[in-house]
């Protein structure tokens, strides 16, 4: 039997990062590895500047994603002011926005982006653990969970979560069994956005998950390093389930 953590992700608005190049920054329509490790980390309390401990988090675990409810699209135009980054010993270096905001108006820039949202999705993230010792217990995992150390939010710090994750733990012996047997306690809005019986699922690692795979993608949400921003590829598989509404 294997220990599966499971939770709900809610938001009205989530942004999970894809490649981006120049001004615009899409989002994929379901969750990253970096974004949940991240979240995860944030939960225990875990910072960011803690390289060795996100590097142990994040390669301690397997994920899988079940969308419940896609939202829609939403796309940003969005401006920012920016200070100059200058050269060579005159390279500028600020430790808070406040202090980005400091310099004087006229060296202010202005940069323009476009930014991608997912409004009023849903998403329940199954954990569990890549070796049958990862770094911390599922039940540590749950429990910071429940009580936050920092703020938790959805891929960017403007779009916090709008309900509780209401973190639990089953044991089963598939991912497939797993997900099935989780209940959370909906709200009637909640209800009226995951009102389907079809649903598509992402995983890692194809040992016992329960699923018959329909195809595998390859995603670079890996987080290797935190402090230099950098990420790996991870496969993810693919499968289309049904699950009626009764469970």
């Amino acid at each position: 039997m294997q220990e599966f953590l499971i939770f709900r992700l809610y938001g009205s608005m989530a942004s999970w990062g894809d490649i981006a190049v120049g001004e615009f920054r899409p989002t994929f329509d379901h969750p990253s590895k970096s974004a949940v490790m991240g979240l995860i980390a944030a939960a225990m309390g875990i910072r960011r500047d803690e390289e060795e401990r996100q590097r142990e988090l994040a390669a301690g675990y397997l994920m899988a994603i079940k969308i419940d409810g896609p939202g829609i699209l939403l796309r940003d135009y969005h401006t920012a002011q920016v200070p100059p980054a200058g050269k060579g010993k005159m390279k500028y270096h600020f430790l808070t926005r406040k202090d980005e905001l400091a310099v004087p108006k006229d060296e202010l820039n202005t940069i323009l982006s476009s930014r991608d949202y997912r409004c009023d999705a849903v998403y329940t993230i199954c954990l569990w653990g890549r070796t049958a010792s990862p770094p911390y217990p599922i039940a540590t995992i749950k429990l910071h969970l429940d009580n936050p150390a920092f703020v938790l939010y959805l891929g960017r710090k403007s779009c916090p979560l709008s309900l509780p994750v209401h973190a639990q733990i089953a044991r089963a012996e598939t991912l497939a069994e797993a997900l099935k047997s989780v209940q959370f306690p909906d709200h009637p809005f909640i209800s009226r956005l995951t009102s389907r019986n079809n649903f598509r699922v992402f995983w890692e690692g194809n040992e016992q998950s329960g699923f018959e795979e329909e195809h595998t993608i390859v995603r670079r949400d890996d987080p290797s390093s935190r402090r230099r921003w950098q990420f790996a590829d991870r496969e993810e598989h693919y499968a289309m389930i049904t699950i009626s509404q009764g469970g």
